[in-house]
């Protein structure tokens, strides 16, 4: 019973020290609350495709190929979310709440800046944007508005991944939860709402899943900003920690630097992989789409595991614990070898019903069953690589995770991708045995880097 009364402990936003709990208690309280905040985060992503699937393939395709741009935005949130949640931890690890509040401000008045930034260079430009990636005329007239509202309006998703990574540095795990929850759930019900014209909604087609999509994550936003205002936080901002100090945004910039890189490499070597698969047709696309949305449910939760290692790995180096904290990290690989190696096994067995779920094209249906079948075959790398970069990630070291992306997934992946689909002959199954391969190379290396422990000795 003691391990269901830390569960429910868990889910009740209780405020603990992370570094003197009892290691194993410690991994449990911050990972059960990650856990489910990226549960509701993958929900939605095959929600949303679930929805868009009954418009045919071409819906599908732009959701694809949006995403794909899309990923470049997260990549740069995500940079700054990788040192909000760094520093935020080594502030709260060495007992320093003022300098913690006064980093989440300047981070977030950075979010606000590049967001608007990026969103209007990015929605202006959208209808080029798809054509650029290599869609036919058919998907750029039916995805432009689909994309300039997705691209146009990044602030949204931009500050939920900011903020919730201060949440998750300060240990407010079940904040960050609550947010996505609150958001997603909205999106469910909303999704379908807008593009079909149920009840009072009009029939938007997929540009519904737009509006829908930053309708409930602006919510979000909402949401968080009442918390980091300090209602029922653990991390308490004022007004004045928002007005810009140069010194903190360089600090700040210093270590988002590398994890920007790090995501960049990261996310636009998923859209090389859509623009090589582009040359195959919508079918590839659409399958490929959908396949990789079913993976992204399996491996959202076992990054949220991750993230509990990664916030256990700052706090416990700010309070001076360099081997309590690598030991964190072990006891989080473990856990996330074991569950997503059962998953992984899982969507190899039942590839084809799972697909079926989504689309009733055998074109479509073929390749992402394919899809989904390759690259579950290394799902046990993908969990304990994921688990090394985000201690790296977590302990101020982006640099590292940044050289291995770079190696591993461009130097690697691309490559790889394009002479198995093209000068070989395997068309986009050539395409799908990248994945598992670049990421297993990943794995392999991070765990060496890991060992090594020179990551224990960042400053931030």
């Amino acid at each position: 019973m003691s391990f269901w009364r830390s569960v429910a402990q868990s889910l009740r936003g209780e405020e603990h020290d992370y570094t003197s709990l009892p290691l194993n208690k410690a991994v449990l309280l911050l990972a059960v609350p990650m856990i489910l905040e990226m549960v509701m985060e993958s929900l939605f992503a095959v929600a949303d495709v679930f929805w868009v699937a009954h418009l045919g393939k071409e819906a599908i395709a732009v959701v694809g190929i949006t995403e794909s741009i899309m990923t470049l935005i997260y990549a740069v949130a995500i940079g700054i979310s990788i040192a909000a949640t760094a520093i935020v931890a080594r502030r709260i690890g060495e007992k320093q709440p003022e300098l913690a509040a006064q980093a989440a401000g300047q981070i977030v008045l950075l979010g606000v800046g590049l967001s608007a930034g990026l969103g209007v260079v990015l929605g202006w430009f959208a209808p080029d944007i798809l054509q650029l990636m290599g869609a036919g005329e058919e998907i750029v007239t039916l995805g432009s508005d689909f994309a300039r509202i997705m691209l146009g309006g990044n602030a949204t998703v931009f500050l939920i991944f900011l903020i919730n990574a201060i949440f998750r540095g300060a240990g407010d795990a079940v904040i960050a939860m609550r947010t996505l929850w609150l958001a997603n759930a909205l999106n469910i019900v909303l999704g379908p709402c807008f593009i079909f014209g149920w009840w009072i909604f009009p029939e938007m087609g997929v540009t519904g899943a737009a509006v829908a999509t930053n309708i409930s994550r602006g919510v979000g936003v909402l949401y968080q900003l009442w918390h980091l205002a300090g209602n029922h936080s653990r991390i308490r901002v004022r007004a004045r920690h928002f007005k810009p100090v140069l010194e903190d945004m360089k600090a700040v910039m210093g270590t988002a630097s590398s994890g920007i890189i790090q995501l960049l490499v990261s996310t636009t070597s998923w859209v090389g992989l859509f623009k090589i698969l582009a040359l195959f047709g919508s079918s590839a696309l659409a399958g490929y789409t959908i396949a990789i949305r079913v993976v992204m449910f399996a491996l959202m939760p076992a990054w949220g595991l991750a993230n509990a290692g990664a916030t256990l790995v700052g706090q416990n180096l700010g309070a001076d614990k360099p081997d309590r904290a690598e030991a964190a990290v072990w006891m989080a690989t473990r856990l996330n070898v074991l569950v997503l190696g059962v998953v992984g096994l899982l969507f190899v067995l039942f590839a084809t019903p799972l697909l079926g779920l989504f689309t009733t094209e055998p074109e479509v249906l073929a390749y992402g069953t394919q899809a989904l079948w390759i690259v579950s075959l290394a799902f046990p790398l993908y969990a304990a690589g994921m688990c090394f970069e985000a201690a790296f990630n977590g302990s101020g070291d982006t640099w590292t995770p940044a050289r291995l992306n770079l190696f591993c997934l461009w130097i690697g992946q691309i490559p790889i991708a394009w002479l198995l689909a093209k000068p070989l002959g395997l068309g986009p199954t050539g395409v799908f045995i990248s994945v598992p391969i670049a990421f297993s190379m990943l794995a392999v290396w991070s765990g060496f880097l890991f060992r090594r422990g020179k990551w224990k000795l960042k400053k931030v």
